[in-house]
């Protein structure tokens, strides 16, 4: 259970408290600063007093009781809110942001970096290299940011003098995987210019007091900060800040983050830079500007790599372009001073930026893709300057001032106004709370035309010598009934401000007056163009980095370069665009004296601060129990004590225990909603990740396979087979069909590579082979598919009755009107008489003529039958040569070829082949047969056909059978 502290500390909530006023209110935060409490809460947020002194309450043991742990089971605590803001962004899935606020000294930037241990100390896995190597960044970067952007005010020792905004990128698992830094507007006017009993930059003093002897030498630097007019100004060098350990640590950081040695060594040189040029002092010779102290030019050559006479014109010099001419103008005593010190803040804010950016190289995420790796989640920490009133309040304090102003109104919106609004809306009964709404306060900087930035920057834009007293003239004319602007004009008894200089904003934390002193100069932040060309032209690539509008021409036309103040404008709403669509925490830092003692608590001052935070209005909107009793309509049945609700009757109990019943049903159905739909996009993300890797692979396997048969099948025209050697590839699964089709293509096209270049005579060859090939391939042993088919055999197979046949088939084809012979022979048949004859075999393309050779093949023209007639053949699946015409009217036509030559060759391939392509040709259907016996018909009487060998016999014959016929062929 938790832990929870005593009344002796006061409340830790000052939601508890009894009375809502600002008198308990102060009691109780003093009581608990006195009793060492220096943290409480309204609702989730964390009220932080400064307690000026070390407290041992960060380390390892405490961090261990915050981690994982409601706000509510452990005293306030800074790590409480912190582990708040990570839950939710890891349970949720939601951007957060932690937004630190608070004056100058209240402990901001303490806080922020206590936060920031806290995330990297509970994000520890084992084994993570990369998530420690990031986590090591995010720390060791406050290290360095700290180093060259904060300073000692009067009122803070480590007073950030820079805005700085950072996110830190978590993976879906919670671990952090990067982070990118946003600075603003840093108060480079320090650089030059320190208020009395102030510091600048702690850069400075770390490198004087804590570099090594070498190193200052080779930097032309003395260990002897009151030696450099920049840094003495302010006349306090001493500080409770130890400036050389702080060098070592700082030089370390940058190693770790991973800066380069000559990158370190640059940065000290940029240091060193300005330095010496605070030290250097000008003169005058008459009209003529002299640099006194011209040794420091040299130096000055040396530490920005660029020749000595370059760096003493743009000192002295201005380049000026007028239409096609370029002429060198000399400076003023005053110019010349005016620039050294812009060069000096100018250098020192572009180092600081291109810091910040080479920290950003190193810590941003990278390689990562949601759709890989999931949804990356960001925690934003807010680390920006507080609320300034000094003596002198100049253009920085405006900006600092307004930037709180904005800060301020997201406060309202997210936690004052949105609350209320939601009570409002559920129905409960609601007491209005008056708060500050420093949207006039917003609107008068901010508004276009009429506020304050925009008459500054149309100041700005004017043509000829506009003054500071001007743009306070044209303030005076635009916001003279403003209720939050005034002056002197404006209020002329008011003796707190002086004519022509200052001027007053009420703002939410209290007055300010502001003098207009230098807000020209500041808002045009203007820099001669020659000392960014000799910076750009340094051999010295990083500062050659940090300046490439030194590569324009002087007689280039660039577009005008927007004002500091609406740079810082867009900056901020930016920022708080930004911050409004997080999931907003907050930290609010209070400081609870002046002289920085552990042991003061300065009433009227924490009082202030009590107010414009609007910390009362903050308690008064999160009393919540009462509230949600009252809309319940239990308010006339319970009584309050201090940290207890009393409930008299049972009634009420058992009202609300079904509410909360019935919630928790409703919570339950909720999780299982959000757990079964994290589980669906699991699911689908797995399946999806499959299913794209299968179409790759698919896609892979396809292309392979198709590459592949381009590459064997690539040079197959001049292959001697046209590529029949060639051995295919293995299809993937899917293109088996698409294999088969392409080999198809390939066949047909080998084929037409064959014939492409053969004779009419030749073709239909091909074609009677082919049509055999179709017909008997795997049923008869031989086809004569090798050799070439004469068709009229009885010319070659008998000289001595060669001229006979051809007198008498020419004969024959002047008669009958046939057209070509399709096969001849000579064969041994079966008569009408059941007897066998010699006999010869003539088919043309219109009929089949027998022949007697002992006649001299005359009277051929009546054993003749039209080819029409023919209706099937039959052939056996043996070697010899039988082959039955079965005709239409049941006279079948049964021969034996023979008078082969030679003796082993079979002819009946030949005869079924070039039949049955004639039929094909003139579109008609043969059919043919490979049985045996054979069946048929002989004048009308069936009959069977046998085929037997025999050992003795010499020439095929036929015998009669008792049920046909028998054709007797000789064996081997």
């Amino acid at each position: 259970m938790a832990e929870h502290e005593s009344l002796e500390f006061g409340k830790a909530d000052f939601v508890l408290l009894d009375n809502v006023s600002l008198e308990e209110f102060m009691a109780n935060l003093k009581l608990r600063f006195e009793k060492g409490r220096i943290y409480s809460y309204i609702g989730e947020v964390v009220v932080s007093v400064n307690p000026y002194r070390a407290m041992n309450i960060y380390g390892r043991d405490t961090i261990e009781q915050y981690k994982g742990r409601e706000l509510y089971e452990r005293p306030p605590h800074l790590f409480a809110i912190a582990d708040a803001a990570y839950k939710a962004m890891k349970r949720r899935n939601k951007d957060t942001c932690i937004v630190i606020s608070g004056e100058s000294g209240a402990g901001k930037t303490e806080a922020s970096k206590y936060i920031m241990q806290y995330i990297a100390a509970i994000t520890n896995p084992s084994q993570r290299a990369e998530v420690e190597r990031v986590k090591n960044m995010l720390l060791k970067s406050n290290c360095v940011l700290e180093a060259f952007g904060n300073a000692k005010t009067n009122r803070n020792d480590n007073s950030s003098r820079f805005g700085k905004y950072m996110d830190i990128n978590f993976d879906f698992k919670g671990d952090p995987i990067g982070g990118h830094i946003n600075n603003y507007l840093l108060e480079k006017s320090r650089v030059i210019f320190q208020q009395e009993g102030e510091r600048s930059f702690h850069s400075f003093y770390q490198l004087v007091k804590g570099a090594p002897d070498a190193q200052l030498r080779s930097l032309h630097i003395q260990r002897d900060p009151t030696a450099y007019t920049y840094i003495k100004v302010g006349g306090q060098i001493k500080s409770s800040i130890n400036d050389s350990a702080d060098f070592k640590a700082v030089t370390d950081a940058m190693k770790v983050i991973g800066f380069t040695t000559e990158e370190i060594q640059t940065v000290y040189k940029i240091l060193a830079t300005i330095l010496h040029l605070g030290n250097l002092k000008f003169g005058s010779d008459g009209d003529v500007t002299l640099i006194e102290n011209s040794k420091l030019v040299s130096v000055l050559g040396d530490l920005l790599s660029t020749k000595d006479e370059n760096v003493e014109k743009a000192l002295l010099y201005r380049t000026v372009a007028t239409g096609r001419d370029v002429i060198d103008k000399q400076h003023t005593h005053q110019e010349a001073s005016y620039g050294r010190d812009a060069l000096a803040k100018a250098i020192y804010e572009r180092l600081f930026c291109w810091i910040v950016g080479r920290i950003n190289d190193v810590i941003e995420v990278k390689n990562y893709d949601a759709r890989v790796h999931g949804k990356n989640t960001v925690i934003g920490v807010l680390d920006i300057y507080g609320f300034e009133i000094f003596q002198n309040n100049s253009f920085e304090q405006f900006c600092i001032n307004y930037c709180n102003e904005k800060l301020q109104q997201l406060f309202i919106q997210l936690v004052l106004k949105q609350e209320q609004e939601e009570y409002q809306r559920e129905g409960i009964p609601w007491k209005h709370i008056d708060y500050f709404n420093n949207q006039i306060i917003v609107d008068l900087v901010e508004q276009q035309h009429k506020g304050i930035f925009a008459v500054l920057d149309e100041a700005c834009m004017n043509v000829g010598k506009v003054t500071d007293e001007m743009f306070l003239q044209a303030l005076n004319g635009k916001l003279a009934k403003h209720a939050h602007y005034t002056s002197r004009k404006l209020s002329p008894t008011d003796k707190n401000l002086e004519f022509d200089r200052d001027f007053r904003i009420r703002h939410y934390a209290g007055d300010v007056a502001y003098s207009v002193v230098g807000f020209i100069d500041k808002n045009k932040d203007t820099l001669f163009q020659d000392f960014k060309r000799l910076l750009y032209n340094s051999s010295n690539p990083v500062l050659k980095a940090m300046w490439p509008e030194g590569k324009l021409s002087i007689t280039e036309v660039t577009k005008r370069p927007l004002t500091a103040a609406t740079l810082f404008k867009n900056s901020m709403i930016s920022l708080v665009e930004n911050l409004a669509s997080k999931e907003p925490y907050y930290v609010r830092c209070i400081k609870p004296n002046d002289v920085k003692s552990p042991l003061l608590f300065e009433h009227e001052r924490c009082k202030h601060q009590v107010e414009y935070l609007g910390l009362l209005e903050n308690v008064r909107v999160r009393r919540a129990v009462k509230r949600l009793l009252q809309g319940c309509g239990f308010e006339h049945d319970v009584a309050y004590g201090k940290t207890k609700v009393f409930i008299r009757t049972p009634r009420t109990i058992f009202s609300l225990e079904e509410q909360r019943a019935e919630m928790v049903k409703r919570i339950v159905l909720f999780l299982q909603k959000v757990w079964r739909g994290t589980l669906a996009r699991m699911r689908y993300r797995r399946m999806r990740a499959a299913l794209i890797i299968i179409r790759a692979y698919r896609r892979y396997k396809v292309k392979s396979y198709i590459r592949e048969v381009n590459r064997r099948f690539k040079n197959v025209r001049g292959m001697k087979d046209h590529g029949k050697h060639v051995k295919w590839p293995t299809p993937p699964k899917v293109l088996r069909k698409f294999e088969e089709a392409l080999r198809n293509i390939y066949n047909r096209w080998w084929a037409w590579m064959l014939i492409k270049d053969l004779s009419p005579e030749e073709m239909v060859q091909i074609r009677a082979k082919v049509a055999t090939l179709e017909c008997l391939k795997g049923q008869r042993a031989d086809l004569g598919l090798q050799r070439a088919w004469e068709g009229n055999y009885l010319v070659s197979d008998s000289p001595g009755t060669a001229s006979s046949f051809t007198l008498v088939s020419s004969d024959l084809q002047r008669k009958d009107k046939f057209m070509r012979v399709l096969f001849s022979c000579n064969v041994r048949k079966i008569n009408r008489f059941n007897k066998a004859e010699d006999r010869a075999l003539l088919i043309t393309d219109r009929h089949l003529y027998k022949m007697d050779p002992v006649k001299q093949y005359k009277g051929g023209a009546s054993s003749i039958f039209p080819l029409a007639l023919c209706a099937y053949q039959d052939i056996t699946t043996c070697s010899d040569q039988l082959v039955v015409f079965h005709t239409k009217d049941n006279r079948d036509l049964i021969v034996c070829l023979q008078g082969i030559v030679p003796a082993g060759d079979s002819r009946i391939g030949e005869l079924v082949g070039t039949v049955l392509s004639h039929f094909k040709s003139e579109k008609r259907k043969l059919q043919v047969n490979i049985v045996s016996p054979i069946h048929c018909s002989m004048n009308g009487r069936k009959c069977t056909v046998i085929v037997e060998t025999k050992i003795n016999q010499s020439q095929p014959d036929f015998t009669k059978s008792r049920s046909g016929y028998i054709l007797s062929v000789p064996g081997n």
